[in-house]
């Protein structure tokens, strides 16, 4: 196995290696005046089973577009340099959001991410929690490995949830399914049934409404689970509709913490205790002192970790994402 990190992803990768135990491989990028790159491997590849990691979100150096291009070049100088299984490691899939039509001649973005992936000559693509887990098999027609949160999850959400009721809730009808299945894995886990709910979500010209609560959360502590949080609208939201009918305590959870927009003044919501995100997306927009009190990055690390080590060996990604023993 040879796995590489882009540079503007080289701290997950980091910790993807060093719980597999092994080195990063070498690479060089370099940077031209009028704004191109390059990049290259410094150790051959030829038959290797090789791993690329580079996350596609947005941040203060690259774009969401400059890092799909590299991602895109420096896969495809592997494939031209032999490579003998190619997988790309994409802890945040950019463009996952738009998967279908909801305007006329609107495009679909995620399937021509995917065509762009498929271009470079991947075999395999990794990622975490897409929005819409169909939509993201369908668009590819390359071996897709879909890694959810719930392993990583279910410790943060086992303390959370103390003696008292719990109760797992969507912040909208469009994430019930991931809700359940989340719901399902953290009872097995507790020994014990929980409660579930869901709120109401109407978008209007880009102006979300809704607060109507699906579901019992009175007394109750409420964990909300999404696949991100973007301005934490959403969020906020969901927490303040669960406090007006006597909810205990609620949290947020969520695989990518985007953070853009006036999500800081959400995320310090009085009515949101406390919220949970992967480190998918490093949090560089939130300030320092709102990450001691309000936002916490569980690391998905050794999940991809663990993810990759199964693939090289031709094990089991079921298994790793089962439900726990009774």
């Amino acid at each position: 196995m040879k796995l590489f990190a882009l540079d503007a992803s080289r701290s997950f990768g980091e910790a993807v290696a060093d719980a597999l135990g092994l080195p990063l491989a070498a690479h060089e990028e370099r940077e031209f005046e009028d704004g191109e790159h390059k990049a290259r491997p410094l150790e051959g590849v030829r038959g290797a089973d090789v791993y690329v990691v580079q996350s596609l979100h947005g941040g203060p150096e690259q774009s969401v577009h400059d890092k799909l291009v590299r991602l895109l070049f420096f896969l495809a100088a592997l494939r031209d340099q032999g490579a003998g299984r190619l997988t790309a490691v994409v802890p945040y899939l950019a463009y996952g959001r738009k998967d279908r039509r909801t305007k006329a001649r609107d495009p679909i973005t995620t399937r021509y991410v995917a065509q762009l992936f498929e271009a470079a000559g991947i075999d395999r693509i990794v990622t975490l929690e897409v929005h819409n887990i169909a939509a993201f098999e369908n668009a590819f027609r390359c071996e897709t490995v879909h890694l959810d949160t719930r392993p990583i999850f279910a410790r943060v959400a086992r303390t959370l949830a103390g003696e008292g009721e719990l109760v797992v809730a969507s912040p909208d009808p469009g994430g019930v399914k991931r809700a359940q299945l989340f719901r399902e894995y953290l009872e097995a886990d507790l020994g014990r049934p929980l409660e579930g709910a869901f709120l109401e979500k109407r978008r209007t010209g880009g102006v979300v409404t809704g607060e109507r609560v699906v579901g019992e959360v009175e007394g109750r502590t409420v964990l909300v689970i999404d696949d991100l949080i973007s301005t934490g609208g959403t969020m906020a939201r969901a927490a303040r509709a669960c406090r007006a009918l006597g909810a205990r305590r609620v949290h947020a959870l969520a695989a990518h913490g985007l953070f853009v927009g006036e999500a800081s003044q959400a995320m310090a919501d009085p009515a949101l205790d406390r919220s949970f995100v992967s480190d998918s997306v490093p949090p560089f927009r939130l300030a320092p002192e709102l990450l001691e009190r309000r936002v916490e990055v569980v690391s998905a690390a050794p999940l991809f970790a663990e993810a990759l080590r199964r693939l090289h060996d031709n094990g089991s990604i079921s298994d790793l994402l089962a439900l726990p023993e009774a």
